[in-house]
């Protein structure tokens, strides 16, 4: 019996479908470190409860902890970002397989991330590591403006800021405020269609790839609260039009030096046809496009990387055999979901293209994020009929705030 140790603060309900995953892979017992443990069953032998999920004294406490009761341990795993360092710290302290610390580093830091695809002759957004505001306006005049500050291991479009003119400046700068001990990444804008690919890599050879497209960009949506939003998964991803990304992706892996594990990479087709990396990260991708794949290609992606992280193995033929979409359910209001309007006229249009939903909830808090209330997923072998039913669910399905 293979002792798999799974790290996480908090029992996310997207965090426990990766426990129930890894508990699925033959010969695994699955034992948690919680700040909070979960309340539902999802595979746990035994979950041990710390102070800071995050601290990596903490983790190696808890990893010790369950050692010593359960034996050696084959597997130290989480999915969250901002917990890849500490997780790997204390992997390389116990002499446990897995990433080490300068990998996950160097893709958890974006400006580290950048160098290393710039100095591997990469395409990626110009950007500089801001320890004051003269940095920032001499990179802004280096490079013109729209540029785009963040902090440097940030995740999603959080704490981001687009800054266009004067004013936008002075506003991002007031609030990101950043020092040496606080350094901003300021980033030229990247514009044109924006992407992501994912892969499944083992032995530094990337043996799956996936590509979906955004629509629209993230960071609009977030400056747009009236905007919903799209993920979509086409069909044919084998044609002449992704040759140049499909071997971006892999090169970007490889520069990266990624052994075996997950990546989710965001990228950019410019107008004029050229590729961008925005930025990877050694971790699962969000925006429920973990289900996405697993629709797109009918097979359970979840545990799939529960068999890669575990065995070091990736099974099977990758068929896509259908396109699919998500599209998240928002639009501008108050600070409460008040109803779901054209609900029934929806599901009478699109009805038969549906395959999973979570709809906003009455009473239900306002998100603060770009993913909005709630989803609808659809799919279809033809990528045309997804698109045709995102449109009619933009137009027909509004989400009213009290």
């Amino acid at each position: 019996m293979r002792n798999v140790i799974f790290i996480a603060p908090f029992p996310l309900s997207a965090t426990l479908t990766f426990c129930k995953a890894l508990s699925r892979v033959p010969g695994v017992r699955l034992l948690g470190l919680f700040q909070e443990p979960p309340r539902e069953d999802v595979g746990f032998a035994h979950v041990e409860r710390i102070p800071d999920a995050l601290d990596p004294a903490w983790i190696r406490r808890g990893v010790e902890a369950l050692s010593a009761r359960f034996g050696p341990i084959h597997r130290l795993l989480g999915v969250l970002e901002n917990a890849q360092e500490q997780i790997a710290q204390v992997r390389e302290e116990l002499g446990i397989d897995g990433m080490r610390v300068a990998t996950a580093q160097v893709f958890r830091d974006k400006a580290r991330m950048k160098d290393a695809l710039r100095a591997a002759g990469l395409p990626c957004a110009r950007h500089m590591l801001a320890h004051s505001d003269a940095d920032v306006h001499a990179f802004i005049a280096q490079v013109g403006l729209p540029v785009v500050v963040k902090p440097p291991a940030g995740a999603g479009c959080r704490a981001t800021y687009r800054v266009t003119d004067a004013a936008s400046l002075k506003q991002c700068l007031a609030e990101s405020r950043p020092s040496p001990q606080r350094p901003a990444l300021v980033e030229e804008f990247l514009q044109g269609e924006e992407h992501s690919f994912e892969t499944l890599t083992l032995g530094g050879q990337v043996r799956f790839y996936s590509i979906t497209r955004y629509l629209p960009t993230p960071l609009e949506v977030m400056e747009n609260p009236w905007i919903q939003w799209c993920v979509l998964a086409p069909r044919d991803i084998a044609d002449a039009r992704y040759d140049a990304v499909r071997k971006l992706g892999q090169d970007v892996v490889a520069a990266l030096g990624l052994q075996t594990g997950i990546t989710h990479m965001e990228w950019f087709r410019r107008p004029d046809g050229s590729l961008a990396v925005g930025e990877i990260a050694a971790r699962p991708p969000g925006a429920r496009i973990m289900n996405l794949m697993g629709q797109v290609y009918d097979r359970d992606l979840f545990l799939d990387w529960a068999r890669l992280m575990v065995d070091d193995r990736v099974d099977g033929y990758f068929e896509r055999r259908y396109a699919a979409a998500t599209v998240f359910l928002r639009q501008p209001g108050g600070n409460r979901v008040l109803d779901v309007q054209g609900l029934d006229q929806a599901q009478k249009a699109m009805g038969h293209l549906v395959v999973d939903k979570h709809l906003p909830q009455p009473g239900a808090p306002r998100a603060d994020g770009y993913e909005g209330e709630g989803w609808v997923m659809l799919r279809h072998p033809d990528t045309e009929v997804v698109m045709e039913g995102v449109r009619r669910l933009f137009q027909t399905v509004k989400v009213r705030y009290a």
